[in-house]
């Protein structure tokens, strides 16, 4: 049987980095179904560093809204870059190219307010040319409402919605990858 290329749309481990957004200590009590949004963060997380993915992370109005929450900052390494406008695009050193050096054009981002740092931030990236690929499971809101009005608008502006399951199974590929049994482990 022929090994047929990959679709263009599929996310890989070689061009694909993680952007967490905004999990900080006082914004998360009021979030929508924040401890699934916290457990699939985790899980993207893992999955990345598994995977030899970069992770970013941004904080919003620190000062106001306390640092990243403990259980997103185990997983991070040096300082999380501070932001006061919505979208995260000029606290990212590596988004003002369209892609990092090394080829990495597609961005998985996940964290919250799903309608306004998440959306702005997708769009934003999308203008500059990333793919950008959204977990619904790892994203929230206040209200759910906002929610889903800001999935929906994501969408139809070119980004991927998608499941934390979905892309960490996209970005292993194959049952045969060395790192599957650790990715099943963690979806389960």
């Amino acid at each position: 049987m022929p090994n047929l290329p990959r679709s263009l749309e599929l996310a890989s481990r070689e061009d694909t980095r993680l952007l967490i957004v905004d999990m900080q200590e006082k914004f998360v009590p009021v979030i929508d179904e924040i401890e699934d949004v916290i457990e699939n963060c985790v899980k993207l997380m893992s999955g990345a560093k598994i995977l030899g993915i970069p992770i970013s992370a941004t904080e919003q109005y620190p000062k106001g809204l306390g640092s990243t929450i403990p259980a997103i900052a185990a997983h991070l390494e040096g300082k999380i870059p501070e932001k006061l406008d919505f979208s995260c695009l000029n606290a990212l050193d590596w988004a003002e190219s369209g892609h990092e050096p090394d080829g990495r054009s597609r961005v998985i981002v996940a964290g919250i307010e799903t309608h306004v740092c998440i959306l702005q931030t997708a769009l934003d990236l999308l203008a500059y040319g990333f793919r950008v690929y959204i977990p619904a499971d790892a994203v929230s809101s206040r209200r759910s409402f906002d929610y889903e009005v800001a999935l929906q608008r994501m969408a139809e502006s070119g980004a991927v919605i998608t499941t934390t399951e979905s892309i960490l199974f996209e970005l292993c590929q194959t049952a045969a990858a060395p790192e599957f049994k650790e990715i099943s482990r963690l979806v389960k």
